[in-house]
């Protein structure tokens, strides 16, 4: 075992001596040491609830025959970080928690890792981390919370509190119908309750076999969980017994599986970043090229919130995962059949599966032939950029309309609380990317206040920053090169005339080179915005969307 070089031999009395200093049995020295990295954290909702599935993972790693060992990982909430300069950290988060979990594992030699989490940059953290580490590992995610109620009126966290304000903005909703739906909106632990990322990194974990079946869908709150916490506690050690690791499990035909589920689902744009940057710590050839092509093939068969009313509950009682797996596997040849940490392969589980064809379409009746998500090119982003095409109303497929620029978020919020953005505007957020942010801040409130004014169809928004998975509306995210990295979005003048063409996967600044030359000769970059600490290392060593974000 990879433990004994901290527990074997007469040179290692003092490893054991502080092993003792744990309560470590005699016995629990010759049983396989499994960490436990747990995000758990009563600051977010989606984690609050994880004290009780630690004890099921513990219980099950030692009813395995493992030693268990708890370790924290740090966790942010995005929705508590919106808005405000917390949200510059949560990007960097996710390299942050790599970095945490490799070392602790490497520090203290653990034979193998469960890797609770749930929120939105916890989870493609610790599979960072997983393929780094390369020793077996299984993930828990904590599942999403139960929908809210206020009035007999569904709500989830972003239409009760991010689109609340913009129907208060608007005169629709008073100030204390406000209060009364942020109150009931979020009623238990757990992620957000719609297709965000959180759950749509939980349902790519479990499609790509890092998780149990079921592990995505099941409330944070259910006794299934529960259940699957005490499974996949027993399951690391026969995973380890076994020597199956992260990258005989994350391959790129997994990972591309994980890709046509998104596109099938249409998940939180967030996913293409988090996609690639774990494709880049295994190894493994996946790029942006990966998710075109495969957007022109996979259609949407599924429409949760924030684009509608259904939520992951409905999808968990319509079947779950194995019921989308069911749907798409073996209908499609994109979908291969790769085996998971269960250890059963994806046509097993599709074969054991039950599908409500009501929330989960077939591919031959589609909620739509588009996809969930898209990649845009064009003059203003050559090397890229993605649009959630389940968030956007068919009659904005196509758009052309007048920019108006702002440098940061804040100076967006002010405009469009002040009803400066009317319909045919382009909004253009510049200075907001990797470096340029730094963080690529998450602008889930300028775009909820435009849905929640009624401007979801009739005005766009673009950015080299990026958006929530609760984000829909005609909002185009991760445009590369970023301004801040001389990218086309920073030569951008009020005015200027730009066309989204979602049909054709097409964005350009309707300007002429020779004019964009000009300006190219004629500008001056802004001054960098004042940083310090980990937000200046991670702007000086973090990379362009396009590959991930990744830090190097």
């Amino acid at each position: 075992m990879r433990s004994d070089s901290v527990k074997k031999g007469i040179h290692k009395a003092p490893h054991r001596s502080l092993l003792y200093a744990t309560g470590v049995s005699k016995e629990g020295l010759k049983k396989p040491f499994i960490g436990i990295a747990s995000s758990f954290s009563d600051l977010v909702p989606g984690h609050a609830g994880m004290r009780d599935l630690e004890r099921q993972i513990e219980k099950g790693i030692h009813s395995g025959g493992g030693q268990s060992f708890i370790f924290g990982v740090p966790a942010v909430c995005d929705g508590i970080a919106m808005g405000h300069c917390g949200m510059k950290y949560s990007l960097p988060s996710r390299d942050l928690i790599a970095d945490c979990v490799e070392t602790v594992a490497e520090a203290h030699q653990l034979d193998g890792l469960v890797l609770l989490t749930n929120c939105d940059k916890i989870t493609p953290g610790m599979l960072i981390a997983a393929l780094r580490l390369d020793i077996p590992c299984i993930v828990v995610t904590a599942g999403p919370m139960m929908d809210g109620c206020s009035k007999n009126e569904v709500l989830t966290m972003i239409r009760g509190s991010f689109e609340a304000i913009g129907k208060l903005s608007a005169g629709q909703i008073t100030e204390e119908r406000l209060h009364e739906m942020e109150q009931e909106c979020c009623p238990s632990a757990g992620s957000c309750q719609g297709l965000y990322t959180a759950n749509t990194m939980a349902c790519l974990t479990e499609v790509m076999g890092m998780s149990l079946p079921f592990c995505a869908t099941a409330s944070a709150v259910s006794a299934k969980k529960k259940q699957i916490a005490f499974e996949s506690g027993m399951q690391i050690v026969e995973l380890v017994k076994h020597n199956i690791k992260p990258s005989d499990i994350i391959t790129r035909d997994s990972l591309r599986n994980a890709i046509v589920t998104d596109l099938a689902l249409g998940g939180s744009t967030n996913s293409i970043l988090h996609l690639l940057a774990i494709a880049n710590s295994g190894g493994i050839n996946i790029t942006l090229d990966d998710f075109d092509e495969l957007s022109y093939k996979i259609p949407q068969i599924i429409k949760l919130d924030p684009s509608a009313l259904p939520t992951m509950t409905d999808l968990h009682n319509a079947g779950g995962i194995p019921a989308v797996l069911k749907t798409i596997y073996g209908n499609t040849p994109e979908m291969k059949d790769t085996k998971g940490v269960s250890g059963l392969k994806i046509s097993e589980i599709a074969k054991q599966a039950w599908a409500d064809n009501t929330i989960i379409h077939t591919l031959d009746n589609p909620i739509t032939s588009n996809p969930g998500l898209g990649i845009l090119k064009g003059n203003l982003a050559k090397d890229g950029a993605v649009i959630k095409i389940s968030g956007v109303d068919p009659s904005a497929l196509t758009f052309e309309g007048k920019a108006k620029v702002f440098n940061s978020e804040e100076e967006t919020m002010e405009a469009i609380d002040k009803n400066q953005i009317v319909e045919g505007d382009v909004v253009v957020i510049c200075y907001e990317g990797p470096k340029g942010g730094p963080g690529m801040r998450e602008m889930l409130a300028p775009t909820s206040m435009l849905v929640g004014k009624g401007l979801g169809a009739k005005v766009a928004l673009i950015t080299d920053g990026r958006f929530s998975g609760g984000t829909r509306g005609l909002c185009v995210g991760h445009i590369c090169p970023e301004a801040a990295m001389g990218g086309i979005i920073g030569l951008i003048k009020n005015g200027d005339k730009i066309k989204i063409d979602i049909p054709n996967r097409s964005i350009e600044l309707l300007v002429s080179d020779s004019e964009l030359e000009e300006r190219r000769k004629n500008f001056v970059m802004p001054e960098p915005k004042e940083v310090k600490g980990y937000l200046a290392k991670y702007a000086k060593i973090v990379q362009s969307s396009n590959v991930g974000a990744v830090t190097l």
